[in-house]
Parts: C-alpha cells; structure tokens; sequence
C-alpha cells in the first residue's frame, strides 16, 4: 500500500536531522517575508544549511511563499526564486499567482505546491492549478473526511493534508493588536513570532477558549483555540491515498514537533504495513500526544467529522 509522505514544519535548522531521524518525509521552512505563519524563520543562510542536512538525510525541503504580495515587494520575488533554485530546494509553496509566473520564467523546472490556505476546497479549482504548474494542492482545514476523499478521488494533483497542530482562524495585513495599544496609549510591544514562551491570547470566557494571537510583518493573525490531532483516525486518508499529511509546528517548541513526529511516523506506518497492530495502539499514542500537549491546547479532530452541507 502507498505510504503518505509525512510534512513538519522545523523551527529552526538544528530541528532538521532530529526530524529526519524522528520519520520527517520532508520539511516545510522559509522566511516571514515570503511565508505565512511559519515554525521558525529561516533566512538565506538557514536555508542553503536546511538544504545541505535534510538532502543528506534523504529527506525533501519546501520553501513557503504563500504570503500575499503588494506591489512594492514584487520586485523581490525573482531574486529569491533565483536563490532557492540555486540552493536546490524541492519545491515551493505558494499562493499568489506572481509566484508562478516568475517560476515560470526563473526556474521552470521547480515543482509547485498551490496553497491559498481556505481556497482549496474542491477538486476542480485544485486541477485548474494544476493545468498551470502545480504538482499539489494544499486542502483547507475546513473540510470533512468524506470531502477529501471526494476530492482525492478527483484531483489530477497530490493532494496535501494537516492531520496535526493549530490552524488560523483569521488574518489581517493591519498590526491590529498593536494598534489598539497605541490607540490606547500604551507603549506594549506586540509578541513576535520568535517569541514562542511569551505568547498573547483572546480569551473567550464564555466559550472556555484562549486563541493564540502573534503579529508579524504579514499583520496579525489569530489562531484556533485547540490542536487538531487524528493520530487515531489515519485510516480514511490513508485508505483515500492522500499523498502527504502534515504536521504544523507553529508556535510549539522543537522537543514538542519531534516527539510529535516520531508518534506519528509509527501510527503511519503501522496502518499502512500492520492495521490490526495501528488498531491495537492508535489510542495509547493518542494519549502520548495529549500528555505532552502545552497548558490550554486541547486536542480535536478539526472540521474531519462535520457534516458537509450542500
């Protein structure tokens, strides 16, 4: 049975060969200039380095570009479409389509995966894209099972999923946070990114929910209050032949992603190779991730048990 490449986002170049050794398949990095709501951020030197470890190790590295890009950053995006070719990356992810027409012209040879985050939500507008350069399509995380494997069953693309970690619920271009600060007149300044331990939260008391909030130079953005987790329930995708399941490390520390990695790799291969023994212990892993998960991050299942509507 075909086994789903396993996707981590790294936070930083010294997760790399930890991952690779932990099961990794391939790693999604970049820079917050080109790539949205990333693990780590990774500049030029970061990455040739990625590249040079995960290569040796015989695994595969994806560069986000999937940011939305105005006008006065366009002239940028052909430089570093020539870098990343010349650095040998596997592949780049985007959104906007000024990324595919530079690759066209710059690097015609580097494989695409198309990802406009909430977008992706049939398997017609995944082929459209794939008419036009993309070799995957990156679905969005409001979709129920019986979607994917709609789509899977219809899509002339690979077709990429996240099975693990928080996804964003909204974002703005504008530092909202930061502006409500400076509108009150405080001098607060705004979580970044790279500042995992300090994060800030809107806390919805009726609700029971706290949504991690960070701003970056891509604006704010506000993220769901659990993780998703479905390190017991692989078999449908699996089944459907999703060609790759990701694990998004945003916001979580380096030792948390690897341990995470090394669950899965084990829950996926048993259910391809052994489902009588994945069945046995899917949920002894289950409960591995939930001894590790931080202080107000429940674990769900996301939109993959809700009822699609027509």
């Amino acid at each position: 049975m075909f086994k789903p490449e396993l996707l981590v986002t790294p936070t930083n170049v010294n997760d790399i060969e930890k991952l690779a050794d932990a099961g990794a398949s391939a790693v999604m990095i970049g820079e917050q200039r080109f790539g949205l709501r990333l693990a780590g951020e990774f500049k030029r030197d970061a990455v040739k380095e990625a590249v040079t470890i995960a290569h040796q190790k015989g695994i595969k590295v994806y560069v986000a570009m999937n940011g939305l890009f105005h006008n006065e950053i366009l002239d940028e995006i052909d430089d570093y479409i020539t870098f990343l070719r010349d650095a040998n990356v596997d592949a780049i992810v985007f959104g906007d389509p000024a990324v595919l027409m530079s690759v066209r012209q710059i690097a015609p040879n580097m494989q695409l995966h198309w990802n406009t985050e909430t977008t992706a939500t049939n398997w017609f507008t995944c082929n459209y894209w794939g008419k036009r350069g993309a070799k995957r399509a990156v679905l969005a995380r409001e979709l129920s099972f019986e979607a994917v494997t709609e789509m899977k069953e219809n899509a002339e693309v690979e077709i990429e999923v996240q099975v693990h970690g928080m996804t964003c619920m909204f974002q703005s271009k504008r530092s909202l946070v930061g502006n409500y600060f400076e509108y009150q007149g405080k001098n607060m300044e705004v979580i970044q990114q790279k500042k995992f331990e300090e994060n800030m939260f809107l806390v919805d008391n009726e609700r029971n929910n706290k949504y991690p909030i960070f701003e970056d130079i891509n604006g704010t953005h506000i993220m769901s209050p659990n993780d998703i987790c479905i390190i017991n329930e692989l078999e449908e995708l699996i089944d459907a032949g999703i060609d790759s399941l990701k694990i998004d490390g945003v916001l979580k520390s380096s030792e948390y992603i690897v341990e995470v990695t090394k669950l899965y790799r084990q829950a996926i291969d048993l259910c391809v190779e052994d489902r009588d023994a994945y069945e046995d212990i899917k949920e002894e892993l289950y409960e591995k991730i939930e001894a590790i998960q931080p202080v107000n991050r429940r674990l769900d299942t996301g939109f993959f048990f809700k009822e699609t509507v027509y």
